[in-house]
């Protein structure tokens, strides 16, 4: 029996109801969840109950004893986790990913491939990091024998890419970042751009279909609508098409603001942040190039909702196209780059240039959209 098949034996004797759904390996993504008869939406296909999650309320007593009442939840799971040596979880535990299988996440990259990540995602990667070395000076400071970091890295980046969102009458008085569980079986769906509804109460989770399925297809949940750099960061892939994807265009729209022009837009609250998506770019990056291309009082009557901004459309639409021709062509030398390397990987390598690549497509189509309306 794969293990896949003794989880789903063991989920099902805790309770977890499947209906319609059966976990599967499938070449070359691991484990997901196929449709094993035809489906048809608003029907619930997976439950889980609250005895099955692993939470902070299940965490052991000696774990939560011995470290700080500040340490994070995502912390203290992945603590519980890694000290661990009982046989409760083993079948839940066969079916995880192996270290071997976090190779794409940036946060194991070696720093060269990392510093040629896309400035969103060295921002996102920062935070992360942070977060995990806070997490392990507390844990590693109350379990300095037994546990090292590689063991407790592992389980942190188990639990970053395997929760579910969360709350209980514990969590509540928690950040929303502490707001989490893990749940059987509910872990083997893959990501969307459209999936199944999640829902939770005090019984459990629900999961239902949001569209019909044939027999044979795989089922799908929504990790959330999120670009290919918080993908790649956060769980260490990128998906071949994603209707959520953006890019952030600071790296290429501060370098041209003076110290003065900053200070203007932090006052008002628009500077940074500045987003393209697959249409167009976002109200923050429109204000922002009109200080470039206006006056200061054209300018302030758009920021202020006075000027609808037509009159400068064209200027900014203008500058705009230079950022973007900007963009690629950081975009192709970077490809060029991680080309040439050897160092990582090629996972790593294929998938850095893959998100590269997409990035210069959003910026491509972008570009065309603009010059064919002008």
């Amino acid at each position: 029996m794969e293990p896949h098949e003794k989880l789903l034996a063991w989920a099902t004797s805790q309770g977890v109801k499947l209906t319609g759904i059966a976990p599967k390996r499938i070449p070359g993504r691991g484990i997901g969840l196929i449709a094993t008869r035809a489906i048809n939406p608003e029907e619930v296909v997976l439950e889980v109950p609250t005895a099955c999650l692993r939470s902070i309320d299940t965490a052991r007593k000696p774990v939560i004893r011995h470290l700080p009442k500040s340490v994070s939840v995502h912390g203290l799971l992945a603590a519980d986790l890694a000290l661990d040596s009982s046989s409760k979880y083993a079948v839940w535990n066969a079916v995880c990913p192996g270290p071997e299988d976090f190779n794409g996440m940036p946060l194991v990259w070696p720093k060269q491939l990392r510093a040629l990540l896309p400035l969103a995602a060295r921002e996102l990667l920062a935070k992360q990091e942070a977060k995990l070395v806070r997490d392990w000076a507390a844990v590693s400071a109350a379990f300095p024998q037994q546990l090292d970091e590689a063991r407790y890295r592992y389980a942190w980046m188990l639990v970053n890419t395997r929760t579910f969102y969360y709350v209980n009458a514990r969590l509540k008085r928690r950040t929303k970042d502490d707001h989490m569980c893990l749940q059987p079986v509910a872990d083997l769906f893959n990501h969307g751009d459209e999936g199944c509804n999640v829902a939770f109460d005090h019984e459990g989770f629900t999961i239902k279909t949001t569209k019909a399925y044939a027999r044979g297809e795989e089922v799908k949940i929504c990790y959330g609508r999120h670009s290919g750099d918080f993908l790649l960061v956060e769980y260490g892939f990128v998906m071949d098409d994603n209707c959520w994807d953006e890019l952030l265009l600071d790296g290429v729209l501060l370098p041209r603001l003076s110290a003065r022009q900053k200070e203007k837009l932090e006052e008002v609250g628009f500077l940074g942040k500045y987003v393209l998506d697959r249409e167009t770019v976002c109200y923050r990056t429109q204000v922002a190039v009109r200080l470039l291309c206006c006056g200061f009082r054209e300018w302030r009557r758009f920021v202020d909702g006075i000027d609808d901004g037509e009159r400068s459309q064209q200027g900014a639409d203008q500058l705009i196209l230079e950022l973007l021709r900007e963009q690629r062509q950081i975009a192709e030398k970077t490809i060029s780059e991680v080309e040439a390397l050897t160092v990582g990987d090629q996972q790593q390598r294929e998938v850095l240039i893959k998100r590269w690549r997409q990035i210069r497509d959003l910026v491509d189509a972008n570009i065309v959209r603009l010059e064919r309306n002008h």
